[in-house]
């Protein structure tokens, strides 16, 4: 299963949890540096998330983009989750997006070079996908709260 495109011209695309799994198990790949989650969640973060997410509430990251886009914008892929990736997910990737084509040209004008073009993704299914699948892989789950879970279904 590969990245899809939404239909909208230079619109973030999604990306498959089995495809997101692979990329998170890739011994060649370091978070952070190959690719970063961004899990745009609030408190329900604490209770599981993706191993080596950053997590920046959705309000903070639209609040304040550019403060997360400018540590960002060295990193080939920008993964976007939220809870189901309906809303605030695909809103803060979107924003991400508009923010780093900004950042980016200003950044380019300066140094007078182009950078390497970035891919910016959103989880398809979100985070409630993620741990229908993963929930018992601890190499894909961290700090996973199976009560909580159940009780939120």
């Amino acid at each position: 299963m590969s990245s899809s495109s939404t239909g909208t011209p230079g619109a973030p695309k999604y990306i498959d949890a089995e495809v997101l799994a692979s990329l998170v198990r890739d011994p060649t790949k370091t978070p952070g540096k190959d690719y970063v989650v961004v899990d745009v969640r609030g408190e329900d973060f604490g209770f599981g998330n993706i191993p080596g997410a950053v997590n920046i509430p959705s309000h903070e990251f639209l609040d304040r983009p550019r403060d997360f886009v400018e540590p960002l914008n060295s990193v080939p892929k920008v993964i976007f989750h939220c809870a189901l990736s309906q809303v605030r997910g695909p809103k803060c990737a979107n924003h991400y997006q508009q923010v780093s084509a900004v950042v980016r040209g200003q950044q380019e004008a300066a140094k007078e070079g182009e950078g390497a073009p970035q891919e910016i993704l959103i989880l398809r299914g979100g985070f409630q996908n993620w741990q229908n699948l993963y929930a018992k892989e601890s190499d894909l789950v961290e700090n996973y709260n199976a009560q909580f879970w159940k009780e939120e279904l």
